[in-house]
């Protein structure tokens, strides 16, 4: 499978991070595009330092990963992920800043995640955007349904605690399986309700 990953910059990046690993592990093609702002917390939250350089970022979030991951810069209009030419099976944003959300939802675009989305939308593919923020205001409520009624799933960074997790890895899990269910990738990553 062909999969674009978005990473903004709302909190939820280790979300971002584990969901990576499993499109690789799950032997998906990845189309990878962190904004500066998406940067930023990986570097905070993952990291521990936010004032890690791009470069050393995407280094770590990517090691490993080989060619099954091409990074992209946000202003790279010639990437595939551009246009709805480009055979793609699945988009996701993760997390997703509320401002990326309302980015999308107007049919704006100002860099290549707002574009892919825009493209997934419009060639009525796969999106799922997984956004993190709390409270939510009147417009953020409004903003993810008209995301949701041009064709997103919003898949908010949320876990369920009926699973029995032990750990907030078993919790980050939980969220990443639910975004592979989405995009049609198997996994077991989380115990299935009403499995043993």
């Amino acid at each position: 499978m062909r999969i674009f990953l978005g990473i903004t910059g709302a909190s939820g990046a280790p979300y971002a991070v584990r969901l990576l690993q499993a499109l690789v592990r799950a032997d998906c093609e990845v189309g990878l595009c962190a904004s500066g702002a998406g940067i930023e917390v990986i570097g905070t939250e993952v990291y521990g330092d936010q004032r890690l350089p791009r470069d050393e970022v995407l280094a770590r979030v990517t090691e490993g990963a080989g060619a099954a991951v091409t990074v992209y810069d946000p202003g790279d209009w010639g990437s595939p992920y551009a246009s709805g030419s480009a055979k793609v099976d699945g988009y996701v944003i993760c997390p997703c800043s509320m401002s990326t959300l309302g980015t999308i939802a107007s049919g704006a675009m100002q860099n290549l995640i707002h574009r892919a989305a825009s493209v997934a939308l419009k060639e009525e593919r796969k999106l799922v955007l997984m956004p993190r923020e709390t409270p939510l205001s009147t417009i953020h409520l409004q903003t993810m349904l008209t995301a949701k009624r041009a064709g997103a799933t919003i898949l908010f960074l949320a876990p369920g605690f009926y699973h029995g997790a032990e750990s907030v890895e078993d919790l980050v899990d939980f969220i990443v399986g639910r975004a592979l269910d989405q995009l049609g990738v198997e996994n077991a990553l989380i115990k299935r309700w009403g499995s043993e």
